[in-house]
This record gives C-alpha cells, sequence and structure tokens, in this order.
C-alpha cells in the first residue's frame, strides 16, 4: 500500500485482511487499480526507466548527482499520490532535487502525465518500499522527507502498518542531514497524536512548533492535495507537524 493517502469508505486499494495484499517492510496493499489508459501505459513503460532509481545497485556517494546538473539539495518525498504536492514542489525549486515514493501504479502514471506535460527534470521516482529507499540513501543524504496524508490504518490490529514506527524514524534520522526537517500531515487525529508521540520519543528529532497556529495551518507554500481539499470539505481538521533532525 502506498503511503499516500486513501479515504477509508473510498480507497483506492484494498487495506482489509484478507485481500489481495502485500506486506513488504512498511508496504502494505495492492501496486495497481483501475486500468491504466495507453498513454499512461506508453509512460510507464518508456518514461518511467529513464527516472526510476534502481535499490539494487550501490547507492551514489551523494544522491544529487543522480540529477543533471547536480542538485542543490534532495527531498524525498514518500506516497505522493496523485502528485500534486510533489509536482508543485519540484517546479517552485528548480536547483532541488526531488524523489518520489509511490507503489501504486496508477499515482505513478499520474505523476508521469504531469512530469512529460510540464517537462519536469529534477524529480526521479521509485515504485516500491520507502523503508528499502531509505536504507539505501547515503547517510545524510536528505535534507526533507514529507509523508502527507498517509494512510492511517484506523484499527488498532492494523497499526503495525503505519510507515511511522520507530524502526523507520530511525531510518529517516540516519538518512536526513544535520538540521533537516520531516513533515508529516494528517486529517487523522490519531495518526497526528501517534506520529507526535513517535517522534518525540526520538532523541534525532525535535518539534518546530511554538505555538498553536504552527501545527494547524500549512507551512507557508504548502501546496494542497486533492485528499487535503477533501477532508477541508468534509470538516476535517488537518495537522502540520515538523520536525527538526538533530545532529
Amino acid at each position: 500500500m502506498s503511503a499516500a493517502a486513501r479515504d477509508p469508505a473510498s480507497r483506492d486499494v484494498a487495506s482489509g485482511d484478507g485481500a489481495a495484499g502485500h506486506s513488504h517492510g512498511s508496504f502494505f496493499g495492492r501496486r495497481k487499480g483501475h486500468k491504466l489508459r495507453a498513454r499512461q501505459a506508453d509512460l510507464i513503460e518508456h518514461l518511467l526507466p529513464r527516472l526510476a532509481l534502481d535499490i539494487n545497485t550501490p547507492s551514489p556517494p551523494d544522491l544529487a548527482h543522480l540529477f543533471d546538473p547536480p542538485a542543490d539539495a534532495v527531498r524525498l518525498e514518500i506516497g505522493f499520490g496523485g502528485g500534486e504536492h510533489l509536482i508543485a514542489e519540484a517546479r517552485a525549486f528548480p536547483d532541488a532535487g526531488f524523489i518520489g515514493c509511490e507503489p501504486y501504479v496508477n499515482g505513478m502514471a499520474k505523476i508521469l502525465t504531469q512530469i512529460e506535460a510540464h517537462n519536469i527534470g529534477n524529480i526521479r521516482l521509485f515504485a516500491g518500499d520507502a523503508a528499502e529507499l531509505l536504507a539505501w540513501a547515503p547517510p545524510r543524504s536528505l535534507q526533507r522527507i514529507d509523508l502527507i496524508h498517509p494512510d492511517p490504518w484506523p484499527k488498532r490490529r492494523h497499526w503495525k502498518r503505519r510507515f511511522v514506527q520507530d524502526a523507520t524514524i530511525a531510518a529517516a534520522a540516519r538518512a536526513l542531514d544535520s538540521g533537516g526537517e520531516f513533515r508529516f500531515v494528517s486529517d487523522i487525529d490519531d495518526y497526528g497524536a501517534w506520529t507526535l508521540a513517535h517522534l518525540s520519543r526520538s532523541a534525532e528529532f525535535a518539534w518546530t512548533a511554538e505555538r498553536a497556529a504552527d501545527w494547524r495551518l500549512p507551512w507557508t507554500d504548502y501546496t494542497m492535495t486533492r485528499y487535503g481539499v477533501k477532508a477541508e470539505r468534509e470538516g476535517r481538521q488537518a495537522a502540520y507537524l515538523r520536525f527538526r533532525k538533530i545532529g
């Protein structure tokens, strides 16, 4: 399952016990939903291989050199869903490099369509488990990690499937440079509290909030996703949490 948000009432992928589920590291779910259109299938076949990271090969000493020209800084978005936020960030910061992780094939097809339409050259993609990608990345190689509206897995027996766990927090801390940030957005109160509790007990992160507005309002220049718009329309208030890597 992608770490991108899925509405439990109208989810793009199956999430129940017994569904055509797949578990590997922090990934749970099916990789494909509705049939791709012909153009999307063509992009998956021809454009994705040019942008995809191969974590079966050694990682470069510096992820900046995945990009041409080398990026000033590298950010990771885990579970980018439809890609609205990732595309906006890549266009707003052309000197930075962006890695988007999304195992869900239909989400990958959507972002490839946008990459081609806008001729974006500073995005690389990984169609797999973000935990494995974090393990592959060199230490201190990322400036920022974004996890926006991840699947909340609301049932207690499924909480172990949430991306935010002690092990993935440790992996994120290893991959982030000193002063880098882990950013989290969710309209599910329980998952926000879960994330705050897990990050607060890590000695490698500090919550940056100084006042209530710091977690109640999006950070400057934040691009709202379709899921975020839907949550607001339905009266759900998101939490916007930022954690700074210490040391």
